[in-house]
């Protein structure tokens, strides 16, 4: 039996480029802004047979496609925590006068020894509001869990060097990372419903969230080809939002 190679064009959790921009084709937004933390600017590593595009590359180029003259700015810088997103991103991307925009935040915290819940909550609601009351529609993302990859056999032809599953650290923070990983992507949600947003779920079920080769070398940040699989679900999240609204 010939074993299929997955790339770009044969990977089933890829959604191709004319497909997310069919998806998209009456969106009407100009200016997107993304602010947030390493997984808004795009953190990854490279994958043989994928193209070494972001999420929000990926979204960017879907949303070019169907409107002249859309533009994008990514504001996104690795390590901030919630508090540090709004002080140092929000003010610039109300100025770049977005129409859409992507608020991605909380990773970080949850990281931390300590993770406040309500400080998050509140941080996250500061900016979602700020956007919305511009008249923007915001985007916000549900982080996926990464203690369950490795539970299902890998897909990828390139996995990370990973034995079993990608470990945040010690295997005795399995548990807690993956229950506040929960809980910010449902306060996280929350937000979104109080304040009108599309927010994008990354489910923890999903064959391929459970697969060790979508992950980067750091076993943290996702790879090309984890990128590529959260792009196919942003796409499809705004495009339910657009013809829900």
């Amino acid at each position: 039996m010939t074993e299929t190679i997955l790339s770009e064009w044969t990977d089933p959790s890829v959604l191709p480029a004319a497909d997310a921009a069919a998806l998209l084709a009456d969106a009407s937004w100009t200016r997107m802004v993304t602010i947030g933390d390493s997984v808004a600017e795009g953190v990854r590593e490279p994958v043989p047979g994928y193209r070494d595009l972001s999420w929000t590359d990926r979204v960017e180029e879907a949303l070019r496609a169907a409107t002249p003259g859309f533009t994008a700015l990514n504001l996104g810088r690795r390590g901030l925590v919630a508090a540090e997103v709004a002080a140092g991103q929000l003010r610039p991307a109300l100025e770049f006068g977005p129409d859409l925009a992507f608020v991605v935040a909380g990773g970080n915290d949850m990281l931390r020894p300590h993770f406040d819940e309500d400080e998050v909550r509140r941080e996250l609601a500061s900016m979602v509001s700020a956007f919305r009351a511009a008249g923007a529609d915001v985007v916000t993302i549900g982080l996926l869990d990464i203690t369950a990859a490795g539970l299902s056999p890998s897909s990828s032809p390139h996995p990370p060097p990973i034995k079993g599953r990608a470990p945040l650290g010690a295997a005795r923070y399995h548990e807690v990372m993956s229950a506040r990983t929960r809980r910010l992507a449902a306060l996280t949600a929350e937000v979104a419903a109080e304040h009108g947003a599309c927010h994008v779920d990354n489910p923890r079920g999903h064959p391929v969230a459970a697969d060790p080769g979508i992950y980067s070398g750091d076993q943290l940040h996702l790879n090309a080809r984890g990128h590529a699989f959260a792009a196919a679900n942003t796409v499809r999240a705004l495009a339910a939002h657009l013809a829900s609204a």
